[in-house]
């Protein structure tokens, strides 16, 4: 009789959530308002114990300036049973080319993280150049799961009686 594997289930430390997060470019931003919760897919970069982003102007900016508290999930799923997920939870803000000169270090600091990832964002040859809001998420709490598929020992099946 075959024997098949077991899963397991197990909680994520955070340097494990960090690793997961710096190791992946692809999100996604959940965010509530009114009732009505919606999650897109972003592109971002993990550095400073940070997420840094970037979007187009539109609804979902006004969304997030009357309530910036939002979940940012990112998993790697190489099967029903051999995945890890991690979820951030906390306040986001936009980033401005403007004002104090802490708000524009703020803003050069991030635009370079993102360059990271995309060398030409924010520049002459952004191929996404509607993309011109950059974000700073903060992480207040960050959690993960992972699940792993579990096989019994081959030796056990070695002494079974067939």
């Amino acid at each position: 009789m075959p024997h098949r594997g077991n899963p397991t289930f197990r909680t994520l430390d955070r340097s494990e959530c960090d690793a997961l997060l710096a190791r992946n470019q692809v999100g996604r931003l959940a965010y509530a308002f009114h009732g009505r919760v919606d999650i897109e897919p972003i592109h971002y970069v993990f550095a400073d114990d940070a997420i840094y982003m970037r979007t187009e102007p539109g609804s979902k900016l006004a969304t997030l300036a009357h309530a910036p508290w939002v979940a940012f999930e990112v998993d790697e799923i190489d099967g029903p049973f051999d995945w890890q997920s991690v979820v951030a939870h906390g306040s986001v803000y936009v980033l401005e080319d403007e004002g104090t000169p802490e708000t524009r270090t703020k803003y050069t600091a991030a635009v370079s993280r993102l360059r990271e990832l995309m060398p030409d964002a924010l520049g002459d040859n952004d191929p996404v150049p509607a993309r011109r809001v950059v974000l700073k998420l903060y992480p207040a709490e960050v959690t993960g799961r992972e699940a792993h598929l579990s096989y019994p020992d081959v030796r056990d099946s070695l002494t079974e009686e067939p």
